[in-house]
């Protein structure tokens, strides 16, 4: 088996000048860089004070499952001889926060509209979003239901 190795650096850049004395003293901004790479921005999600503005974590996660779906989707369809010639996604998930504060996600749910040119494959091209979230790392590796109601239209 092959291991990939993922090494980012994360660096808190929301300390206001008096670090976290209180719950209100500071900000929960952040950025994410790897080398050659554009800086991503994040925060905490608005409810938890984060900065609306830039991405939190519940966002990245829904997206890093839309991405790697679509990733695995384009692969699987250009070795099936399909033309994928536009792919959109409107995913959305829900987070449950529990009582002591913590929570986790119940659900998220990929929406992809996959325009393809080839009328006659059609069928084919619906039965490769199974097989995709088959192979999704990202979805093995959640505890939650990942679910996928694609549709595709041809071109």
């Amino acid at each position: 088996m092959k291991k990939h190795h993922y090494q980012l650096h994360l660096q808190w850049t929301g300390n206001t000048g008096s670090g976290t004395r209180n719950y209100t003293a500071y900000s929960r901004d952040y950025e994410i860089n790897a080398p050659g790479k554009p800086t991503l921005y994040g925060s905490a999600d608005p409810a938890f004070r984060g900065n609306p503005e830039r991405y939190n974590p519940e966002e990245m996660l829904v997206a890093s499952l839309s991405a790697c779906h679509k990733l695995w989707y384009l692969h699987l369809c250009a070795e099936a001889g399909i033309t994928v010639v536009a792919y959109e996604d409107e995913p959305s998930g829900q987070m449950l926060q529990t009582p002591d504060g913590g929570g986790h996600f119940e659900w998220v749910e990929l929406r992809p509209l996959v325009t393809i040119l080839e009328t006659a494959k059609q069928e084919q091209a619906e039965a490769l979003h199974e097989r995709a979230h088959q192979l999704c790392f990202i979805a093995n590796s959640c505890n939650f239901k990942v679910s996928c109601k694609a549709k595709i239209q041809v071109q």
